[in-house]
């Protein structure tokens, strides 16, 4: 489906985006990890131009590290290092977002699949403190720390070395996805834990049909946030109209320490 664009209501809007701070007695991994964790949970958008010099800023650091995490995040396929030396957050595809959907749900499905066989009570129980845990009331719409918790919570339990970076290289590639599902008019309609819920009563009961069938319901409502915006035709004008700006450094506000 090319480079079809989602509809212009789904644009993100990446005011609140953030970058965590980093551990100065280890630079290069923490400021790896903090950009690992911002693409992540969706702080970038498709399309988002980011520059060595802003990022150093942002995690209160020299070049140097930055410059090697980057480098790890562009051969991941977060990052796209282009000739002008700008890093360039891949451009929104249809294709390239139903090649993500696929793969996570044919992965997670079978990291799950290794969970069951190795989760106990307790285990169970770790994962309903995570969504027991309290929200965050400043936040609109679901929580992305939480529901990240969550599920590699749940996927580590598999003790699988080889499954476990293949999904997380998965998801880190869906984060930009995420920042315009997160930024979406329709996230409203999103029942966050629905899904979670249902996994936790699956695995209590032992029931792997019904935890694959809770974990692909999942996956599939947030994917289906923009589907209905492809579905939808978009004139240039509307989404021209309509699209944020770019943020500027100070949009990228880091957390309280």
């Amino acid at each position: 489906m090319g480079n079809t664009s989602p509809n212009a209501k789904g644009i993100s809007k990446m005011a609140n985006a953030q970058i965590a701070a980093i551990d100065p007695t280890n630079l290069r991994d923490s400021a790896y990890r903090s950009l690992h964790d911002a693409f992540t949970r969706g702080a970038f958008a498709p399309g988002d131009v980011l520059s060595l010099r802003s990022l150093a800023e942002q995690l209160g650091t020299s070049m140097t590290p930055v410059r090697e995490a980057v480098r790890r995040l562009v051969a991941e396929g977060a990052l796209i290092d282009t000739r002008s030396r700008k890093l360039l957050v891949p451009a929104f595809d249809a294709r390239r977002m139903k090649d993500l959907k696929l793969a996570r749900l044919a992965l997670e499905s079978l990291i799950l699949d290794q969970a069951m066989a190795n989760i106990d009570a307790a285990g169970i129980d770790k994962l309903k403190a995570i969504l027991e845990r309290p929200g965050n009331p400043s936040q609109n719409g679901p929580d992305l720390v939480q529901n990240y918790d969550f599920h590699f919570t749940l996927y580590r339990m598999s003790g699988s070395e080889v499954l476990l970076p293949i999904v997380e290289a998965l998801w880190l590639q869906y984060g930009s996805y995420l920042n315009l599902i997160i930024h979406h008019q329709d996230v409203v309609h999103i029942q966050e834990h629905k899904f979670h819920d249902l996994i936790i009563n699956a695995l209590e009961k032992d029931d792997r049909g019904a935890a694959q069938a809770a974990l692909i319901g999942d996956i599939e409502q947030s994917f289906a946030v923009l589907q209905n915006d492809i579905d939808t035709p978009v004139t240039p004008d509307s989404i021209n109209s309509e699209r944020s700006p770019c943020p500027t450094q100070n949009d990228m506000k880091l957390p309280p320490d």
